[in-house]
């Protein structure tokens, strides 16, 4: 069983065949064995690389879909007294080119306590939370263009 193409979230309802749990590195794929958490086995065969978004599905040869869950992942949520605060904060983040969530009040990085003690020596509230980690793709992302079917 092949899976052929991303249906985004806003574009599928009802319940899925199954779903499979995928942190962020996992997400970004092409061709990949899977099993969802039902046993579905299945191997996602896309035409190029592409990102995974939690809540989309993936479209089985047969019909069925498979829910894609993004998956808890260990991080740091920066948060900073105003807006300006928290841009100074993303050009220190970004300056070391690690990947980061921006979030309208926050920014979020995978766990590094080097970065978490440099956040906070430039004032921030730095807390350790695990959520599904989706950071900005970039200018040039686009190899992993999110498909839609």
């Amino acid at each position: 069983m092949r899976a052929i193409a991303i249906k985004a979230a806003d574009s599928w309802s009802g319940q899925p065949a199954d779903r499979v749990v995928l942190d962020y590195d996992d997400r970004h794929r092409r061709r990949i064995a899977m099993t969802g958490n039902k046993g579905t086995a299945f191997l996602l065969d896309l035409p190029s690389p592409a990102e995974l978004r939690g809540g989309d599905a993936l479209l089985l040869e047969d019909g069925r879909l498979v829910e894609v869950v993004a998956a808890p992942e260990a991080l740091l949520e920066i948060r900073c007294a105003d807006a300006r605060h928290l841009a100074r904060i993303a050009w220190h983040i970004g300056n070391r080119h690690v990947p980061a969530q921006v979030l309208s009040n926050a920014l979020r990085i995978r766990r590094d306590h080097v970065l978490a003690d440099l956040a906070r020596q430039l004032g921030a509230e730095v807390a350790e939370i695990d959520a599904p980690f989706t950071p900005e793709g970039g200018a040039y992302r686009s190899a992993y263009a999110h498909e839609h079917v």
